[in-house]
């Protein structure tokens, strides 16, 4: 029987993702087999983050500095805004390495039956970036489910007359999907076949 400290550690990893208590004890174990050479440097990491981690003040990334390498990168076109869900979408897109804009976090979707409103997302901080005349056109990459569909259909209402081009990501994301689930060729597909919400030029 696993000591009550071990017994802590599977409990808290059984609260990632996917995990549950039986894949955590596989994990600790090995953890435990490999102290050395997995263990104590995955200790260092995870202390680094978490005393270095910062939410970007622009897009709402993660990164080690604010703002994050994307929205100082002077390579990166600053008319083009990719509005995505939450930072896993964003590192998803990112995998892809096709997007040459910058994004925009919104940190959820619109949910009835979860009570999210507009309020509870970054929407203030990007209808600000549009006031500042930069942006030329959101690609709004949600996720293709009902509560995606109604944020995205709030954002082409509440900046239709922004003058800014919106547009979505189409075919090749099927019904219910998230970005952080696609494989690069679909996103790629997705993003280059993307079509107009609001028919701007």
């Amino acid at each position: 029987m696993a000591g009550n400290d071990i017994e802590i550690l599977v409990k808290q990893i059984a609260k990632l993702p996917s995990l549950g208590l039986r894949s955590a004890r596989r994990i600790v174990l090995h953890l435990l087999n490999k102290r050395e050479s997995i263990f104590l440097p995955l200790i260092e990491s995870l202390n680094n983050v978490a005393s270095n981690i910062k939410t970007c003040e622009i897009c709402g990334n993660f990164d080690t500095v604010s703002p994050c390498p994307v929205c100082s990168s002077q390579t990166r076109d600053s008319s083009l805004i990719c509005v995505v869900r939450d930072v896993a979408d964003l590192w998803a897109m990112e995998r892809v390495s096709l997007f040459k804009g910058k994004y925009h976090v919104l940190g959820g979707v619109l949910s009835a039956m979860e009570g999210i409103v507009p309020e509870d997302l970054n929407i203030d901080a990007l209808e600000k970036r549009i006031a500042s005349g930069e942006v030329k056109e959101l690609v709004l990459a949600l996720p293709a489910t009902i509560d995606g569909q109604i944020t995205s259909h709030y954002l082409v209402s509440r900046f239709k007359e922004s003058g800014v081009k919106i547009t979505t990501l189409a075919q090749g994301i099927p019904m219910g999907a998230e970005l952080d689930y696609m494989d690069e060729g679909t996103i790629q597909l997705a993003l280059n076949s993307r079509k107009s919400l609001n028919n701007q030029d």
